[in-house]
């Protein structure tokens, strides 16, 4: 009995560490399931998270591309701005060269104007100073007639009260 007893102690033992390697079983089959459900929902996230990566990728490579375009075409306003603007400094140049050429031909008119107002100017004047030595000379020259003529008048007078006197005389 004793053997009995200790037999089914041992049975004992062993159907109670048969429960427990069943329930830690139990418990591995469902800690095995979680993780198992966890691996296929890392593996969807993981599958959803490289099909993200490769839309933003994409969409990187799309703006790169968008971005080089835009730099090329940035580049080529650049050239042609600058194109422009050399070409709008020419015609400023070209302009500027015809106008002052307009006003140096005007300053070469105006100069040779001015000169010749100048020359009629002086002619002018040695003209009136011409006619007004001549007008001195005429007046002078009048002036000494009508002293003549004064002095002629009063011999005359002078000869005619003699010729008086004497005719008187007589």
């Amino acid at each position: 009995m004793e053997q009995t007893r200790e037999l089914q102690q041992i049975i004992d033992d062993e159907q109670k560490r048969r429960e427990e390697f069943r329930e830690l079983l139990l418990c591995s089959e469902r800690k095995l399931a979680a993780a198992k459900q966890e691996q296929e929902e890392l593996i969807v996230k993981l599958e959803a998270v490289e099909r993200a990566r490769r839309v933003v990728e994409q969409a990187v490579k799309e703006h790169q591309e968008q971005n080089n375009e835009l730099n090329s075409q940035n580049c080529g306003l650049a050239a042609a701005k600058s194109q422009l603007d050399n070409e709008i400094a020419l015609l400023k140049v070209t302009e500027d060269k015809k106008n002052y050429d307009k006003l140096q031909e005007l300053v070469e008119k105006l100069s040779g104007k001015l000169k010749l107002q100048k020359k009629q100017l002086d002619e002018a004047e040695e003209q009136a100073n011409h006619h007004l030595a001549k007008y001195r000379t005429v007046q002078m020259a009048l002036e000494t007639a009508e002293e003549r003529a004064d002095s002629a008048e009063q011999c005359l007078v002078r000869i005619r009260s003699r010729t008086r006197a004497v005719v008187e005389q007589k």
